[in-house]
């Protein structure tokens, strides 16, 4: 079963993450000790109307008391590509072009990864921009028991760094906050997860999958 989420069911898991978050308990979104993150998967061109929600989500959330915190990983890509200086992105498009063969239309795009890659993976990628950007949300904000943080616009990083990777990297430098990272791509049989439904199926996610 290769599917995106029904608008309904994503309505319905949007409910069930609430609903987690808000137990007496304590929040309760993943099943793993010590590792407290969770994915919702939605289909990419659902993006806009999945910020309305998740926006409807946490102003729910600030009434119950909580506080919340949204890092967009988009920007935090764009903000590694800026600091390489001002002619660095000219230059990637440029030699993007220079590259493109019209037998091997995926010529340029595999050079440009080559360029980027090096830029936003592993531990001190983008994965320590998250990091320094969660102790932020939790410096500004004292009570970290009532703290929830979204993961967003991660279709930013296709096909440049697979999420799966970037929690990895972040897994264990959160303080156990709960994150939810939004997940644009299809769900593959009981555990897969496809990035932006184009990336053959990543089964190496440990989070709960809100589906």
């Amino acid at each position: 079963m290769n599917v995106y989420q029904h608008p309904s069911d994503l309505e319905r898991s949007i409910d069930a993450l609430r609903r987690d978050l808000l137990l007496e308990a304590g929040p309760q979104i993943s099943t793993v000790r010590n590792y407290n993150f969770a994915i919702l998967p939605y289909a990419p061109d659902r993006e806009f109307w999945l910020r309305q929600r998740v926006q409807r989500l946490c102003s729910e959330l600030r009434d119950a008391g909580w506080t919340t915190g949204t890092i967009a990983l988009h920007s935090l890509l764009l903000s590694r590509l800026r600091l390489q200086g001002a002619d660095f992105v000219e230059e990637l498009i440029a030699r993007e072009k220079r590259a493109w063969r019209p037998n091997d239309p995926g010529r340029g795009l595999t050079l440009l990864k080559e360029r980027i890659v090096n830029l936003i993976e592993g531990p001190e990628g983008v994965a320590a921009d998250v990091v320094r950007e969660v102790e932020r949300i939790l410096h500004e904000n004292t009570d970290a028991d009532r703290t929830v943080i979204f993961l967003g616009r991660a279709g930013g990083l296709y096909p440049f760094l697979r999420t799966s990777a970037l929690l990895k990297h972040v897994a264990g430098h959160t303080q156990n906050v709960p994150i939810v990272l939004l997940y644009p791509g299809k769900v593959v049989g009981e555990s897969g997860l496809s990035f932006m439904g184009l990336l053959p199926a990543d089964r190496d996610y440990r989070p709960r999958i809100y589906r």
